[in-house]
Order: structure tokens, then sequence, then C-alpha cells
């Protein structure tokens, strides 16, 4: 891959990578933009493919929290670091030490915190080694597991798609799919159980499965069938582009809306194809900030009741993404894009003028 292309492609400011034979550590810190102050991401543990599989996961996720983090209202830009090999091989406090020296190279360019396969135990090692870091643990003065709040911001992001696409108030005894039952994926299912939805889950894991099954009465679907079962919504919350050229056809839903990110394969495409299909999306960068909201919280001094109200307002948010793409009759996701993009042109004038002059939809994209 030619990765100066792909960061003028994408609008990506810096492109690092970090190795340590001595702990088996490769890592990869993508900034996109820092417009609106610095780059905070969470750190990716995973076993690729390739290492330009890692390159371009890196840079679609760190352009993915410019987006984030803007239309959330925070004074931050976009980053994301990801470690490439087996996360049940490789992990040290020795790695993560590692890891912690390269982030605290960066300057605070970079604010590193969990993510797939990383943990606050992980992120505590880190901050051995640098204060660059969040998601730590309560006794750190962090904030701990930022699941919870991922999860309210989702739960009141179907409750605002369900009013925009259903006209309720309530999602009682809808049917929801949730695929991927992670930490999000249980705290959602949680939320959504105690508002009395009818739950249909999967998961790789089959332990996981059992315990939805069991907690809170949830109907366990195979891992291929969940996005095709006809419910009112479906809430992908594994990895991305779960929304891609195969699925979209056999979707029967109303509403997809979910915690992972990317789900669009191919965002100047599906979002448009959801759209014609009278699908209504939730993007997932508006839907999911809540984990993003939670740690920025510790910048200033973690205040736990302060990072769940602002989660509950991503209601407004999807509220006024949504209206922006009636007024206009765009996509969700490209409404979602200007909103984020305006906010990013306003503060830093021309030098967020480059990206908010390049379309969206196309330089969103996923491999």
């Amino acid at each position: 891959m030619k990765i100066f292309d792909k960061m003028n492609e994408m609008g990506h400011e810096q492109f690092n990578m970090f190795h340590d034979p001595t702990c088996g550590l490769k890592a990869i810190v993508a900034i996109h933009n820092t417009t609106l102050g610095p780059a905070l991401g969470g750190c990716r543990f995973w076993n690729y493919n390739s290492e330009d599989d890692a390159m371009i996961d890196v840079l679609r996720l760190s352009q993915g929290m410019t987006y984030k983090a803007a239309i959330a209202g925070l004074n931050l830009g976009g980053g994301k670091s990801v470690i490439f090999g087996d996360a049940k091989k490789l992990k040290s406090e020795r790695l993560f030490r590692s890891f912690g020296r390269f982030i605290e190279g960066l300057g605070g360019r970079y604010i590193t915190a969990e993510d797939v396969n990383t943990s606050v135990r992980d992120m505590e090692h880190v901050k051995k080694e640098t204060n660059y870091v969040t998601g730590i643990s309560s006794a750190l003065g962090g904030s701990g597991d930022p699941s919870p709040v991922t999860a309210l911001g989702v739960y009141v992001g179907i409750k605002a798609s369900v009013k925009e696409r259903l006209g309720l108030d309530n999602i009682s005894g809808l049917k929801i799919a949730i695929q991927g039952l992670g930490h999000v994926g249980q705290y959602l299912t949680e939320y959504l159980h105690k508002d009395g939805a009818e739950l249909f889950v999967t998961d790789i894991e089959q332990d996981r499965i059992d315990k939805m099954v069991r907690k809170f009465g949830a109907t366990p679907v195979a891992k291929e069938d969940i996005h095709s079962l006809d419910v009112d919504v479906y809430a992908p919350c594994a990895l991305g582009a779960a929304i891609n050229d195969v699925t979209i056809p056999e979707l029967k839903c109303s509403v997809v809306a979910g915690a992972a990110n990317n789900q669009l394969a191919i965002p100047s495409i599906h979002g448009a194809e959801l759209k014609k299909r009278n699908i209504l999306y939730a993007p997932d960068y508006a839907i999911n900030a809540g984990g993003l909201i939670n740690v920025s919280n510790e910048l200033e001094g973690y205040n736990r009741e302060k990072a769940f109200n602002q989660a509950e307002g991503i209601y407004d948010i999807l509220c006024s993404i949504f209206k922006r793409a009636k007024e206009e009759d765009i996509p969700n996701n490209i409404a979602s894009d200007i909103l984020a993009e305006e906010r990013i042109h306003s503060i830093g004038g021309l030098k967020s003028f480059y990206l908010s002059k390049r379309k969206t939809f196309k330089i969103r994209s996923d491999k």
C-alpha cells in the first residue's frame, strides 16, 4: 500500500509504526485530524491477515474518530492505534509498557484508550510509561470500563431511531436483533430487556449467547442468520462492514442501529441503498460515541453522572442528523458527516477547509 497516497486520500495528518522485537510489539498509530484538539482513540489488538489490512483498519478507524468527536461536540481530534498479532499469545505487561513509551514519544498529539481485545488492566500498564492514556480504573483516577456508557448511548439512539422511523415513544414489544455480545452488546441487551423488547442474539462465543438467554430470555440465533430476521431493529455490535452487498438485500428490519464501527462496507453506496429501501440507519460513529464521551471526561477529572448525562444527549444528536437528512433528501450517514465537518470547519478555518470540501461519501470507505 502507498501510505502517503492513502493518507492524502483520507485526509490524515500523521502515521506512525512501532516495533519492539523484545516483546513482539508491532503497533501503528494513525492521527487523522487535530483541529478540535488532541487525537483520542482506542488501541485495538487484532491478528490481521496482513500488514496492509492493519494499516487500512487504523486509517479507517482514526478517520471515524474525527467525525465521532466532532458530532459529539467534544474538543478532541481523531486517532486510533492497532497492535498487530494474537492477543492471547502476545499480551504482557512488558508489551503494553513498551507501547506506552511509544505513545509518550508522540508528545500528547495522540491519547490512547481500550478497544477490541484490550482492557482497563492493559491501559494501566500503558499508564506506567505515559499520561496520554484514558480508560483506566477508578482507583487511578479513571472511569474504568466505558462499555456501560457506550451501551447507554446506543440504547437511547435506538429509541431516537424508533421514534423517527416507527413513530413510537417506547420499544416495549419491539423485536430487536443484536449481533455481537461483547461488553457493550451485553449491557445493551440488559437496557433493552428492561424496556420490554423481544431480543434475538448471536455471537462467535457460545457462552455469551447462553448468558443472555439465561439472564434475559433472549432467543439464540445462528450468526449467519441474525441480519435477515424479520425484526424492527437490527443492531450490529461486532466488527465492521455488517451492511454490505450481500446482507442489504436480506434485511427485513425497519432500523439499523448498533454499536459497531464502520457498519457500512462502502458508505457511498450502502448508505444510499438503505435510504432507498426505507431502512433508517443511525450513523455508527454518532450512536456509539458514548465510549468516547466517557473517556474524554477523564481528561478533566472523571464525573460518572456527567458522562452518563452526556451520553443521553446522543438521542438529540441523532434527531439532528435525521432532520438534516430529510431537509436535504440525503442518506443519514452523509448528513452526519456534513454536520461533523461543519463543526470542524467553524473552528479550524483553512485547516479543516481541506477536509470539509472533500466528498465525504467517497473518502469514508472500507476495504
